[in-house]
């Protein structure tokens, strides 16, 4: 058995020094506790833009620009090793943690945000960085289309891991992509919530046989920064709560094991068996017995997309 923490926590939105601080406080808080994944919400550094759901589309020009940048400045950039102070606290405790950042592009314009989940193992090692695929709707205003170079499973201490995030998880053969490559632990980092997205998370451990972790966006209004642009408009006190989080953790089959944690904030723990998935699997199994390649195959481009070439 193993033990896992779901950190159902927000972040100090728009300031990545200080998310990254409290991050590794709340690993240490779990690690405490014994867990030995640790697996925090969607866009955790530095806060999901649930601005974009109240804006204008295409309007309200001022204050998207405005957010933006701040989004840019708090965003991390991998390739200059702004993951460091996560990937020290994973090698101190022997942990993996599992984590979305709004990542920064490193390498070409510098300017490109993506929706990005990185899994990092108790070496402290970076073991796999995955953007969104397709940001959905307004969220195509705030960040840029990922590619399948980390639509992969990992090997982990506590098993195989894969992550997809939030909406991603309507993408049925990017479900069977992590399917195909024996994912024991389906990370789903998500700011949806509420009955219908818990039963899409119960579909996927039936139709995957393999446990289900969402980790939900707690999101109340007092997390709101008090110089945040338009606050008194985009969010009225009279709303306490604007995200209500829903974390939950999943057996494979379905059955709910723990949570899901609505409208509060700390750590959702719970044991899950990896050895019980392919035991799940007698019964149906998508990619194995149940499968039928003669009549369906599914072909994934894996080559890191990019728009200039050097020779």
């Amino acid at each position: 058995m193993r033990k896992v923490a779901i950190v159902q926590e927000a972040p100090i939105i728009l300031n990545k020094q200080k998310t990254l601080k409290l991050a590794v406080d709340l690993i240490n808080k779990a690690a405490k506790q014994g867990a030995q994944l640790i697996v925090f919400p969607e866009a955790f550094i530095s806060g999901y833009p649930a601005w974009i759901w109240r804006l204008r589309p295409g309007g309200d020009w001022g204050i998207n620009e405005e957010l933006h940048a701040q989004m840019l400045k708090s965003a991390v950039d991998i390739d200059n090793n702004e993951l460091q102070p996560l990937c020290e606290a994973a090698k101190k405790h022997k942990v993996t943690i599992v984590c979305g950042i709004n990542e920064r592009d490193g390498k070409l314009s510098r300017a490109t945000l993506y929706n990005t989940v990185v899994v990092i193992g108790e070496d402290g090692s970076l073991l796999n960085r995955h953007r969104k695929l397709m940001p959905t709707n307004p969220e195509r205003m705030v960040w840029g289309f990922g590619d399948a170079s980390g639509l992969k499973v990992v090997d982990t201490a506590v098993g195989k891991v894969g992550t997809l995030i939030c909406w991603e998880n309507y993408m049925p053969l990017a479900r069977y992509a992590l399917y195909s490559q024996g994912v024991e632990i389906y990370i789903a980092p998500t700011y949806d919530s509420g009955n219908g997205w818990l039963g899409t998370m119960q579909h996927i451990a039936r139709e995957g046989r393999c446990w289900v972790i969402c980790s939900g966006v707690p999101l109340a209004h007092e997390d709101i920064p008090s110089d945040f642009p338009n606050k008194d408009t985009l969010y009225p006190d009279t709303e306490s709560w604007i995200n209500a989080g829903d974390s939950v953790v999943i057996a494979p089959g379905g059955e709910i094991v723990a949570g899901p944690m609505r409208e509060e904030k700390g750590l959702l723990i719970a044991e899950i068996d990896s050895d019980s998935v392919a035991e799940s699997k007698r019964a149906l199994d998508v990619v194995g017995h149940y499968s039928r390649p003669d009549l369906f195959t599914l072909k994934v481009n894996t080559k890191p997309q990019s728009p200039v070439e050097f020779e």
